[in-house]
């Protein structure tokens, strides 16, 4: 790569730029990449807030050194040279994000009290709207492809070693040639066609089947989320379990243990989640590339306060998987309401219902038997 080696590594980012007018007029150019560099590094490291962080620590890296580039390559390819780059020291240091799935067998008991483990940095979903874009034909849209965020493959990245995440992403998200990444990380392109080579095998092995993905408003979808949303506000077990595939999966960090069997997800529900008949409501929302809904469970008071995110997977007319996130700060990332009136209609979550808008989040607990006490 032409540009200075120095502003990825770190060893020459210290500077500032010859003028203030340079480093601004840059920031201007490199604005419209924002979506597709925090697709990217979302993508590397599995987490909203990291990838911000990398994203922010990206543009001022470029800021720095705009007085040092020069255009042999593009914007583009410099400020994913330098988004990488963190990406890999980052991941030196934080280590990956699993689901609770990608750490061993699922449990045996699903009425067993589930324990917290919130010393695990977990995968974090992210919200579409941080990412979609609306010209689906231009590079931006083919490096933020919905089936290039899905929760299955990001997870499964994360088994990758960092180098071959970042080949992967390049090579077969990007569609990059293996030369371009070869000088982007500062290495041959035999090195590059040999670690896209095991990181495919591996990838292959995790098996993280490429799920359709069908459109928000294919009606047959819109049916199957509405009898789901009206399943968890109703806390109809016999529904909930009706819904999902004989081997779906359920599993929701910060609990290591997953479930398997439509049988046992229900058995879950039915005997740990504290939501009963009435006293949940689900808002509909979308996580990487995926249907999702905001449960959110009726408090002292009356209001409704933030529970659940819950991130599916359909496969034809049933839920093959779902991961349920909890905690607060997920619901201001995803930009939904703190908290809904006790006299909020239930129903929402149908074609005709409403998303929330804004607001923070507020402690409520993951609410679970758990075994924490």
């Amino acid at each position: 790569m032409s540009e200075p080696a120095g502003v990825p590594g770190g060893s020459g980012d210290s500077g500032v730029p010859g003028g203030e007018g340079a480093g601004s007029d840059l920031l201007d150019r490199a604005h419209p990449y924002r979506r597709e560099l925090l697709a990217h590094c979302y993508r590397m490291l599995g987490s909203v807030h990291d990838a911000e962080d990398l994203v922010q620590d990206t543009y001022l890296r470029a800021w720095r050194a705009a007085d040092r580039f020069e255009g042999r390559s593009s914007l583009r390819t410099w400020l994913y040279r330098i988004a990488t780059n963190a990406c890999l020291t980052a991941i030196e240091s934080r280590g990956r994000r699993p689901l609770p799935s990608g750490l061993g067998a699922p449990s045996d008991d699903p009425e067993r009290p589930v324990v917290e483990a919130p010393e695990v940095p977990w995968l974090e979903p992210i919200p579409d709207a941080m990412f979609a874009t609306s010209q689906p034909t231009d590079p931006a849209s083919v490096a933020v492809s919905r089936s290039s965020m899905r929760l299955a493959l990001v997870a499964a990245l994360q088994h990758l070693p960092a180098r071959q995440r970042a080949v992967l992403l390049l090579r077969d998200v990007l569609k990059w040639r293996a030369a371009e990444v070869a000088e982007l990380l500062d290495t041959t392109t035999a090195s590059v066609n040999s670690a896209l080579q095991r990181a495919r095998a591996q990838l292959e092995a995790a098996a993280p089947v490429e799920e359709e993905l069908a459109e928000p408003t294919d009606p047959d979808q819109r049916k199957l989320l509405d009898r789901y949303a009206a399943a968890f506000e109703h806390s109809d077990v016999s529904a909930i379990v009706e819904l999902f595939k004989e081997d779906a999966v359920w599993e929701m960090p910060p609990f290591p243990e997953w479930f398997y069997g439509a049988e046992n997800i229900g058995r879950l529900i039915g005997t740990q989640c504290p939501i009963g008949p009435g006293e949940g409501l689900m808002l509909p929302t979308a996580a990487n590339g995926q249907p999702a809904f905001a449960l959110y469970s009726r408090h002292e008071g009356g209001d409704y306060l933030p529970f659940q995110v819950h991130v599916l997977t359909l496969d034809g007319d049933r839920v093959e998987r779902v991961a349920a996130f909890f905690g607060d700060a997920l619901f201001r990332v995803f930009g939904l309401p703190e908290s809904l009136p006790a006299d909020t209609p239930h129903g929402m979550y149908s074609a005709n219902g409403g998303n929330g808008d804004g607001g923070t989040g507020t402690g409520t607990g993951t609410g679970y038997n758990s075994g924490n006490g």
